[in-house]
């Protein structure tokens, strides 16, 4: 598997806020009830939120690439950046997306690695994530790489409130 990651810069603005969209309503859609989810994709993924998201210091996006095709994408987050926890010894991982059609290969896997080694020349300690409860796949993925639950915190999609469980992997 050839994979490559490429840093997202303001030139890719285009480009990350449709495969955010993308990937988040082809995950979420079909199981969130649709007025609240268009209220939380045109809040969460619009370009200039995504803009700001992009120019944050403590904050990267990365494409993941199979040769010269986008195949998925993340976004990490440290310091004042990360949404829940603000250890200097912490790194979040905000989003983790593969395309639909390249789910299935350990990309998911890869970029978890990867996550990992960015962490690592960061000198952080761990890296956390939030995961919607009812993602039982998703939950059981992050288990497999090492991540444990160690608390809840609420997430809404519109009005909606869901719960994320919160789950952390020491590296």
């Amino acid at each position: 598997m050839s994979l490559s990651l490429e840093k997202c810069t303001k030139a890719s603005l285009d480009a990350l806020v449709y495969l955010s969209r993308k990937t988040f309503i082809d995950a979420f859609e079909a199981v969130n009830n649709p007025k609240d989810f268009k209220t939380y994709i045109d809040f969460a993924f619009n370009k200039d939120k995504i803009e700001k998201e992009l120019i944050c210091e403590d904050s990267d996006f990365y494409f993941v690439r199979r040769k010269e095709e986008v195949v998925g994408y993340f976004k990490i987050n440290w310091n004042e950046a990360q949404t829940d926890i603000r250890l200097p010894e912490s790194m979040e991982l905000e989003r983790i997306y593969v395309l639909e059609s390249f789910q299935g290969q350990q990309i998911g896997e890869w970029i978890l690695e990867e996550v990992k080694k960015i962490a690592l020349r960061m000198r952080k300690q761990f890296v956390w994530l939030g995961v919607w409860q009812k993602n039982l796949a998703a939950i059981k993925f992050y288990e497999r790489h090492g991540f444990v639950k160690f608390s809840t915190h609420p997430y809404y999609i519109g009005a909606d409130k869901q719960t994320d469980w919160l789950m952390r992997c020491d590296i």
